[in-house]
């Protein structure tokens, strides 16, 4: 009986060379790892930046947008991104690294813009239309009406006057100012918000320091009448009278406080530019 022995055939596993980028159809890993991390980082900004932002806006339009806008900025922003880290847990660090800035810088967009909501709180009050809540649609929760009403013309204002254009400087900006490669800056992202929200109650209560002043002397005036003459119908007769002359006050300050938002919210978002970049 004659025994062939045939050789066996054995496959040697192929492995990739330390450092060497992986092809696919849609380009190496290097280039998926790079967008990948500039679409995080926009997303997550783009999910709360005013306008696109908004409720009103599904969140599949906001994530395409911030898409679409991670392939333009790549070429631009590509030497500032780290290079793909070789194990898990890095890369689930530099994912939460670009996600925690651009929530961080997102919310510091949005925080003053909710200064003209909080003034217009402070105008329903002095003028007595705090119980008349409508459906903001920059939020998820209802508002006065003077308070929604400033809120759309504060967005309508930052889009009519282009500001807008120095949300997409901001955002390609940010991988200049905040290096994917470096640490996060808790210390500095805190002091900044804590500075914002300080100075956007202080704008609030200027640009409502009209109508507080009215009330104050309307009030008072309304208690001496109530004291002179006991047995007059001073609440029914106020009433109207304040909500009119408030109203009236309101409508002839409302130039001067767009622009003094739209001036407090440039100086805000070039904190986020570099400066003498053409």
């Amino acid at each position: 009986m004659i025994m062939s022995a045939a050789p066996a055939l054995r496959l040697a596993p192929i492995a990739a060379a330390p450092g060497s980028d992986v092809s696919s159809f849609f380009g190496t890993s290097a280039e998926l790892w790079a967008v990948g991390l500039i679409f995080l980082r926009l997303a997550s900004l783009v999910m709360l930046v005013p306008g696109l932002g908004d409720q009103a806006v599904p969140a599949r339009y906001r994530l395409s947008f911030a898409l679409a806008f991670a392939f333009v900025v790549t070429p631009i922003v590509r030497d500032t991104i780290p290079p793909l880290p070789p194990t898990l847990g890095a890369v689930t660090g530099q994912v939460l690294h670009e996600v925690i800035i651009g929530l961080m810088l997102g919310t510091l967009m949005r925080v003053l813009l909710f200064t003209l909501v909080t003034s217009g709180e402070i105008m329903s009050l002095q003028t007595g239309l705090s119980f008349a809540q409508t459906a903001n649609p920059a939020q998820a929760q209802p508002s006065t009406s003077m308070g929604t009403f400033l809120a759309m013309m504060g967005l309508v204002m930052i889009y009519a006057t282009n500001m807008h254009h120095l949300f997409i400087r901001a955002m390609v900006d940010s991988f200049h100012i905040f290096p994917a490669a470096k640490p996060v800056m808790i210390g500095d992202a805190v002091t900044l918000m804590a500075r914002t929200i300080q100075q956007s109650f202080v704008l609030a209560l200027q640009m409502a320091a009209p109508l507080i002043v009215f009330g104050l002397v309307f009030n008072i005036s309304t208690g001496f009448i109530g004291r002179i003459m006991p047995n007059f119908p001073i609440f029914f007769a106020a009433t109207p009278l304040s909500l009119l002359l408030g109203l009236a006050l309101f409508a002839l300050g409302l130039g001067a406080t767009g622009m003094v938002f739209i001036d407090h919210y440039q100086d805000m978002l070039s904190v986020f530019i570099r400066q003498g970049n053409g």
